[in-house]
């Protein structure tokens, strides 16, 4: 028999916390205070902003400034003079070369009150994707997108920290399932209703960030903290305008939801409009690097990218990690729903998250998985029959038979019970 593949060693995947990474003023002003920063990594600050620190008599022998701003060119030159490593801002680019928090919904809707969506923040960094040679960028842009990439993989890291440390990896359950599916139908509600359960329940909810079903789950985390009435009549709001593809309607009945149902997730005062790269780098706070989890309660997390920004954001999660490139992406939610997977009627997206998912279990590649629940016992076993591949698939496991790890059902109350029955 061939020798089976095993699992990159648990060192190799897993997030790492770093005690020298600098991510907010607050932090930058303390070690500033000490008179050195040898050796640490100061990432996208605002330090051209008032109190514009002094860095003349600091020791920065090896430190590293990525992504930030200082009141002028010298003080950056001055900074490598003295033995710091200086990666700027690139010019040009409307998004920040070096996020230190994870986007908010108002981040990525800031510019749609005075031009719509196309004004939006997140339409305009997505054509500036489109100019750029799209999926495969230019070299200048190729190089600002992994840097804004890596930003949100350590952004993330820090903004899941908490809520790991206080619940476990195996409170994390993933939403997927079709993009298409239009507000208002039974799908839709479907899903809605599960997030609202699991959200109440203690766990934290991630999407993909696009349209249909994944909306729908995390503007059921939205409304966690409300009855039940209310979403009924939010999702009946947003069903005026049901399709993704009239993407000014989409995007103002869901800023409408927001403002008559919702509560606003924490964010420092005052708050920056994200009109631009600068203004969305120049939020600063414990609150968006990570130190509360009150955004798990108040939307969860979506993880889209701009390679499907043609799809209005999604607007509903508690705090949004914004990829470019989609293969990070999808393996990164993967990675973190390590509570189960419930996956709603999709076609070929859905089909190949479903075993991309497998892939991870089968080999344990992220430790133990939760429970796979396909909710639509007809679809799943008539129209698309992946249960007939996926169960022999993971029984015959390297870690033992997990086929019982694969769950139908028509009821969302039971796919609730299913994933809320440990953890």
């Amino acid at each position: 028999m061939a020798r089976v593949p095993t699992p990159p060693p648990a060192d190799v995947i897993e997030p790492h916390t770093c005690t020298d990474e600098i991510e907010t003023r607050a932090e930058f002003d303390r070690r500033l205070a000490t008179g050195s920063l040898v050796g640490l990594t100061v990432q996208g600050l605002r330090l051209d902003l008032a109190p514009v620190p002094d860095l003349t008599g600091i020791e920065v022998t090896g430190t590293l400034f990525v992504g930030c701003r200082f009141a002028s060119r010298e003080v950056g030159a001055d900074l490598v003079r003295r033995g710091a490593n200086v990666v700027p801002p690139f010019s040009g680019l409307p998004y920040p070369t070096q996020p230190s928090h994870l986007y908010t919904p108002e981040d990525l809707a800031a510019g749609f009150a005075e031009g719509g969506f196309a004004g939006m923040y997140d339409t305009r960094v997505y054509e500036h994707f489109r100019a750029h040679g799209g999926a495969l960028p230019e070299v200048k842009e190729a190089l600002g997108q992994r840097l804004h990439d890596h930003g949100v993989d350590n952004a993330l890291a820090d903004a899941t920290r908490a809520w790991l440390a206080t619940h476990g990896p195996q409170s994390v359950v993933g939403i997927m399932g079709g993009h298409a599916v239009p507000r208002g139908s039974a799908p839709y509600r479907m899903a809605a209703v599960l997030g609202w359960e699991l959200a109440r329940a203690d766990r934290l909810v991630v999407t993909g960030g696009g349209p249909g079903v994944m909306e729908a789950a995390n503007l059921g985390a939205f409304l966690a903290l409300r009855p039940v009435e209310d979403l009924d009549a939010a999702i009946d709001l947003l069903a005026g305008a049901p399709d993704f593809t009239d993407h000014d309607r989409y995007t103002a009945a869901a800023l409408l939801v927001r403002e008559r149902y919702g509560q606003p997730v924490p964010v420092p005062a005052p708050r920056p409009r994200a009109a631009d790269a600068a203004s969305v780098s120049r939020v600063d706070s414990a609150t968006l690097a990570g130190g509360d989890v009150g955004w798990a309660r108040a939307g969860g997390l979506a993880i889209p990218t701009w390679l499907y920004g043609h799809e209005p954001a999604n607007l509903f999660a508690g705090r949004i990690a914004k990829y470019f490139s989609n293969a990070i992406r999808e393996d990164t939610i993967l990675r973190l729903a390590r509570g189960g997977i419930v996956f709603a009627p999709g076609r070929a997206g859905t089909v190949q998250e479903v075993f991309q998912a497998a892939t991870k279990t089968y080999y344990g590649t992220d430790g133990a998985s939760g429970a796979y629940v396909f909710l639509d016992r007809a679809y799943w076993t008539r129209e698309l029959p992946v249960e007939s591949l996926l169960r022999p698939l993971l029984g015959a496991s390297p870690f033992g038979d997990l086929s019982a790890t694969v769950h139908l059902t028509d009821d969302v109350h039971e796919a609730v019970r299913v994933l809320t029955a440990t953890a």
